[in-house]
């Protein structure tokens, strides 16, 4: 029983351990900082001209895409004014609508198509970089002039080149790609709140 333990707790180090290394890597590789802080003048800019941020991803992605835009809509560290967004993984019935009338990779791409305009900005969560709707929904959003970010792994997969900016995870692991995307969505509404209502010191 004692060595099962102990297996498991080293197992949990090691997952503790990894976060971390993929998180320092935001902070310490000066060109995934630099994509970092250009995600974030994007989203001012969007703002700035009037645009708002629509965003998608699969699984635990559209989760976060969820979260992003629920930050950005209500509140991130303080009462402001809500912040125009769009999630487009929650209306069950657009969804299941497009999905069985032109197909599951086509499920992002049209609400952009119909919702999308130019000035907007589109955030494309994929953690493998190769989800096909996210790649539909990238070309959907080029059509519209819409500014693409894109959150992924480390290898970029083929969404990484299409993207104005992305923001290449330093790891292969699923979860903790999904770990550090959420922390980027948090500097993004941060950035966004501080740029445009009362600075606070909250860290």
């Amino acid at each position: 029983m004692g060595n099962d333990e102990e297996k498991w707790k080293d197992r949990l180090r090691q997952h503790i351990l990894q976060s971390l290394q993929a998180k320092q890597a935001l902070l310490e590789d000066p060109s995934l900082f630099q994509a970092l802080s250009q995600s974030c003048r994007m989203a001012e800019q969007t703002y700035r001209q009037g645009g708002k941020i629509l965003v998608a991803g699969n699984g635990g992605s559209a989760a976060d895409a969820q979260h992003i835009v629920a930050e950005l809509v209500s509140r991130f560290f303080f009462d402001r004014p809500a912040l125009a967004a769009i999630a487009l993984t929650t209306d069950t019935s657009i969804l299941t609508a497009i999905g069985n009338d032109y197909g599951f990779d086509k499920v992002f791409s049209r609400q952009i198509e119909a919702n999308g305009m130019p000035g907007d900005l589109f955030i494309a969560i994929s953690t493998s970089g190769n989800s096909p709707n996210i790649l539909e929904a990238i070309a959907a959003a080029r059509k519209k002039s819409i500014q693409v970010i894109g959150l992924t792994g480390q290898s970029g997969g083929k969404m990484a080149s299409l993207c104005d900016c992305a923001i290449r995870i330093a790891s292969d692991s699923t979860p903790r790609i999904q770990e550090c995307h959420i922390l980027v969505g948090h500097l993004i509404a941060d950035h966004v709140e501080q740029a445009f209502f009362k600075p606070q010191d909250h860290v």
